[in-house]
């Protein structure tokens, strides 16, 4: 046997992903893309509907509220998309509600001045009230982060080696949301895992009019298949003398969405009434607003992949989070009771699919606001069990962080200090926000448990993300660890031009405004 050359078995490093049909500014045919659209639809239902589903019961509201809040949320989740990929970053994400923002709200939902009103719907308006005066007040951190261009200064320090732990994280930190909740309701979960991996993996060369149609339309075909099917155990009696927790989670007619949702509902500012402002609360949903930063960073630098584009430029990723700030504040003024921040799992599917195509996202933020105006036919799809979702959520969660570790490849890592650095954040990254969540658990409340409940929150909101305390421990140390003399290793050489907007000519292309706005706001 010939002895192999290194050439041979190295593969050259690459800022952008090959095998993509359709890239950021390419779109697929009208139909296609529609049916993409949608699938990004359905898969945003996830979170949209989980949220309220949380937080409104316990701020005193019934299914009515509950509907009205999930369509707020996708209502403003489909502005803030458009908004984004018009005239923020312009890479295909959806915007959508935030799990960062739980801890802080879930502060203000226990709040005795709110939580004392004995009527349930006058301590939930008040509530709402409430949050969104705090969202008001901490949208202003990202806008100002954003449009003075401080994160994009910030943004500088990132190497390849500091930020691979950051977008892993992104993926690998959700696992919670994967698997122990497919084993909720096995019978549903499992069968939907598999059938999405084999549909979109193992038979997706299988065309028809030379269309892949499996990969690109796996998760629309998956999700109605085991949908029907689970809607086939609810109304066969399958969990009639099943446990409630089991019932909850596996029948198609528990969510009560469809008879509680009015058949059109238009979302508008201020429908909960004014909101109420309170600094200790605006300063603890601030903890929420730095966490979102983050995280929508890291998934910027993980769709820029998945769509084929070149890294987004510090003024790029500045743009981004101001406009980003303000959707934010549209989350206060309707009163969708979270903020916003990057769609993990809808970045996911951009490489499910391999489908970078803004254009698709567009179209989906269309129909989230159609269908929330539109409550029943809304409704509807609301109600598919979450146990379809987390099936979902195991691939593409997974997806999003193997496309952080992708980033060692601008690296050395025959480097002990780079092998150091990715290691210990990572395992910090998943191992602090472990320890929060488990202590939290048990004692029913954070480990910081001051006086000052701003301070709780923020300590407890920052420290139980694993992308921020991934990004705090990575990029600290490789900014101090011997960064002289590992300038090469670190990576830096790759991305050296993409710090600017003009540093590499493919910019342009990818990141320019849209109707030759850049004549008016010209890059830095």
């Amino acid at each position: 046997m010939a002895e192999v050359k290194p050439e041979e078995i190295s593969h050259p490093p690459m800022e952008q992903l090959q095998g993509f049909e359709y890239c950021i500014d390419s779109n697929p045919p009208w139909g296609e893309a529609i049916i993409l659209g949608f699938q990004h639809y359905i898969l945003a239902l996830g979170t949209a509907v989980m949220i309220p589903t949380v937080l409104v019961p316990m701020m005193g509201g019934d299914d009515g509220d509950r509907v009205r809040v999930v369509q707020t949320l996708l209502f403003v989740t489909g502005i803030n998309t458009l908004l984004q990929s018009l005239f923020g970053t312009r890479l295909p994400t959806v915007i959508g509600g935030s799990y960062a923002f739980v801890i802080p709200i879930m502060a203000i939902i226990q709040d005795p001045s709110l939580s004392g009103i004995p009527d349930g719907h006058e301590r939930f308006l008040e509530t709402m009230k409430a949050i969104q005066g705090a969202l008001i007040v901490s949208s202003s951190i990202q806008i100002i982060l954003g449009y003075s261009q401080l994160w994009g200064i910030f943004s500088r320090f990132f190497s390849p080696v500091g930020m691979t732990p950051v977008v892993a994280l992104l993926g690998f930190g959700l696992f919670e949301r994967g698997f122990p909740v497919v084993g909720r309701c096995v019978e549903i979960g499992l069968p939907m895992l598999i059938l999405f991996v084999v549909l979109s993996q193992y038979l997706k060369n299988i065309q028809i009019k030379e269309i892949p149609i499996l990969e690109r339309f796996s998760l629309f075909i998956c999700v109605a298949l085991v949908w029907a099917y689970a809607q086939i155990l609810t109304s066969g009696g399958a969990y009639k003398n099943s446990a409630e927790v089991t019932q909850n989670n596996c029948r198609t007619d528990r969510a009560n969405l469809i008879s509680s949702a009015p058949w059109i509902k238009i979302p508008y500012p201020l429908q909960w009434g004014a909101p109420t402002f309170n600094a200790g609360q605006s300063f603890g949903i601030v903890s929420a607003v730095l966490v979102s930063l983050v995280e929508s960073t890291a998934s910027y630098k993980a769709a820029a992949r998945l769509a084929s584009a070149t890294p987004p430029p510090a003024h790029i990723l500045s743009r981004g989070i101001g406009w980003q700030g303000i959707g934010i504040l549209l989350d206060g003024l309707f009163g969708t009771g979270t903020g916003s921040t990057v769609s993990v799992e809808n970045v996911g599917l951009l490489g499910s699919t391999r489908i970078g195509s803004r254009r698709v996202i567009q179209i989906s933020a269309g129909f989230m606001i159609f269908f929330s105006m539109l409550g029943k036919f809304g409704a509807l799809f609301a109600s598919i069990p979450f146990t379809i979702f987390a099936a979902v959520y195991c691939v593409l969660f997974g997806l999003v962080a193997a496309v952080g570790l992708s980033f060692l490849q601008f690296t050395n890592m025959n480097s002990m200090r780079n092998l150091f650095i990715v290691g210990v954040s990572i395992f910090l990254g998943l191992s602090v926000p472990e320890y929060f969540f488990r202590y939290t658990m048990a004692a029913h409340r954070g480990p910081a448990h001051t006086k000052a409940g701003w301070f709780n929150d923020y300590i407890n909101t920052i420290f139980s993300s694993p992308p921020t305390v991934g990004l705090m421990v990575a990029v600290f140390l490789d900014n101090t660890l011997e960064v002289k003399q590992a300038g090469m290793d670190r990576g830096m050489p790759w991305w050296q031009r993409f710090r600017t907007f003009k540093g590499d000519s493919r910019n342009e292309e990818f990141y320019r405004l849209p109707f030759n706005l850049n004549r008016f706001f010209p890059p830095a």
